[in-house]
């Protein structure tokens, strides 16, 4: 029997970068779906059931606060581990995102892709 593969969504709506992460996680064996903006990354969040969850803030539609919000508040989706991956690094956007539930907080530009899949992989033993 094949391990079962872990399960990310990466909400991110830009489609080149949401590309690019695709491929680094599909190459170190985990299944990524992919939504391209807030209420399509909630919708997401309970059909797919990820073990975790990356996040974008600034996104079309429901920013990546009020998703993370509403991924909490839902007691089908609460337990799923998110981490902000954006390009807010300010501490107030930080702390906010730790208030809401967010496990981590990853700054896009100060971080490769293949960084970003190590986290996910350190986040995902503890």
């Amino acid at each position: 029997m094949a391990e079962k593969k872990i399960k990310i969504l990466l909400i991110e709506d830009e489609e080149m970068l949401a590309n690019m992460y695709e491929v680094k996680f599909k190459n170190e064996g985990y299944d990524l779906e992919k939504a391209l903006d807030g209420v399509q990354g909630l919708e997401k969040a309970k059909s797919f059931k990820p073990d975790f969850i990356l996040l974008d803030i600034i996104m079309p539609k429901m920013d990546g606060f009020s998703v993370l919000k509403a991924i909490k508040e839902d007691p089908d989706t609460k337990g799923i581990p998110v981490m902000l991956l954006t390009n807010l690094g300010q501490d107030e956007d930080i702390e906010r995102g730790k208030q809401l539930g967010a496990i981590g907080y990853l700054v896009k530009a100060n971080i490769t892709p293949s960084e970003v899949v190590a986290e996910v992989k350190k986040k995902m033993v503890n």
